[in-house]
């Protein structure tokens, strides 16, 4: 079974989504600085708009990532060392701008003007985000793809 098959099956996928929230709220929570304090604004811009957003957002977006990640999966489990997320961080670049991918296309297609706005102002460093965010999504994708 496929790390897209297996990570997107109906009873997991719920438990995926409710974990990949949590990742991204530590993740928000541990923003500091100015960069921290914008993250920070959009974040609470974004859990405004509207009850349930990001669990939305983020099984909307799950099919895709996964589909980005699991090339990186699969040399992880191929070179058969470490852990994923250590996988992940040695490929931070790369595994973030797969995703980054994913996330400026639904972005460039996206009619939700204070939504697209809150994303423009956050894109410049977004890549120094996710980077930072790889030993948390690499245990996450672990944790849920073990028996592959």
């Amino acid at each position: 079974m496929s790390l897209v098959e297996q990570l997107t099956q109906p009873g997991k996928r719920q438990a995926i989504i409710r974990d990949a929230a949590q990742v991204l709220d530590a993740e928000v929570a541990d923003k500091r600085g100015l960069s921290g304090v914008a993250v920070k604004g959009a974040f609470k811009i974004v859990r405004g708009l509207k009850p349930g957003f990001i669990p939305d957002t983020i099984d909307a977006l799950l099919d895709d990532f996964v589909r980005q990640v699991e090339p990186f999966f699969d040399s992880w489990k191929a070179k058969g060392t470490g852990t994923l997320a250590q996988h992940f961080v040695a490929n931070g670049p790369a595994v973030a701008d797969s995703l980054l991918f994913i996330t400026d296309e639904r972005a460039r297609k996206n009619t939700h003007k204070t939504l697209v706005k809150t994303y423009g102002k956050l894109r410049p460093k977004g890549k120094e985000h996710v980077v930072a965010s790889m030993p948390r999504v690499g245990a996450l994708i672990e944790k849920h793809a073990k028996d592959l």
